[in-house]
């Protein structure tokens, strides 16, 4: 175990530093001059200049990478170019940590139904349920997430605001553009839809994988072997076949945390919902560099975390893998 440890937080350690070296080189390719964003057009050479000076602009690049590398190790982020005074790692940690809790409630809706749907179509290859189940999953699949969140805006929002009862329990509103300091009890009602929203992009991938896993895994030897002996068929299933099946799904599911966090761009513009992605927008059209070295940063030790989780699953539903 402390071998795994050991090895797991090189890995980490390196992938960062890579990380690091890629997303610095890439923002500074970045087109336009962030002084003369910052400033506006009509502002001259002259205060272009100065303000290069002062974010340390006009410093040779290892220089720039090294004073923020070392910046970021000890914690001091820097400040943002967009908005002037504000220190970039509170504005990132609040808004991951709003990512997040719309990540756990899409992650809390989807996992259960995607993964049952996934197991029934499995157990049913080739019949009516199975089917059902693959049109669907593949239809919500090949709608884009804008069209999905402004279907359910127009569905569901607009029409449960038209039920004065629902006005006044005030769930699923049409925008959550709430605070972003907002506490998760004061944030819940408008993470639904969204979470909704992100729920119809997974539920497909993840429902499909389940499905091949308990296909695959029904044609083993294993399971002919513990019916002959007598097991109750259900007992097979729950105890020996998913066992097997959801391996791989625990990987689409570590994945798919990562890709929550960072990935839903376009749900929180549609609905307006203060996250990682929509500060990440604002950050690449206002050239704010020190913004966005941190969301790429953070975006990444969240996503090797939930593979480092991965592995631990791994080991749990099958004991034959050993963490070494």
């Amino acid at each position: 175990m402390a071998r795994f440890v050991a090895r797991r937080l090189a890995f980490f350690a390196l992938t960062l530093f890579l990380t690091s070296l890629l997303i610095f080189a890439l923002a500074r390719v970045l087109p336009g001059n962030v002084a003369r964003v910052i400033l506006g057009r009509e502002a001259s050479a002259e205060a272009v200049a100065e303000l290069e000076a002062e974010l340390g602009l006009d410093d040779p690049l290892p220089m720039q990478y090294l004073a923020w590398g070392w910046g970021f190790v000890r914690g001091d982020w820097g400040e943002s170019y967009a908005f002037r005074g504000q220190d970039v790692r509170a504005l990132v940690t609040e808004r991951a940590t709003n990512s997040l809790r719309l990540a756990g409630v899409a992650l809390a809706i989807s996992l259960p139904i995607s993964l049952l749907l996934g197991i029934i179509a499995g157990l049913t290859e080739d019949k009516l349920p199975d089917n059902i189940i693959s049109v669907f999953s593949l239809s919500v699949v090949s709608l884009p997430e804008f069209v999905t969140g402004l279907f359910l805006i127009n569905t569901v929002a607009l029409r449960w605001a038209d039920n004065p009862v629902a006005r006044q329990v005030g769930w699923f509103p049409s925008s959550s553009a709430v605070r972003a300091d907002a506490s998760f009890r004061e944030m819940l009602p408008s993470l639904w839809l969204p979470a909704i929203a992100a729920t119809l992009v997974l539920l497909a991938y993840i429902a499909r994988l389940t499905r091949a896993g308990v296909i695959e895994e029904l044609k083993r030897d294993y399971v002919r072997t513990a019916t002959l002996k007598g097991l109750p068929y259900w007992v097979v299933i729950i105890k020996h076949v998913l066992r097997n099946a959801l391996l791989p799904t625990v990987t689409v599911i570590a994945i798919s945390t990562g890709w929550l966090v960072s990935g839903l761009v376009v749900i929180e513009y549609v609905f307006g919902f203060p996250g990682l992605g929509s500060l990440l927008i604002g950050a690449i059209n206002g050239r704010d560099l020190p913004m966005i070295q941190a969301i790429v940063m953070v975006t990444v030790a969240i996503i090797l975390v939930a593979n480092f989780l991965a592995d631990f699953l791994y080991a749990v539903l099958n004991p034959r893998i050993k963490l070494g």
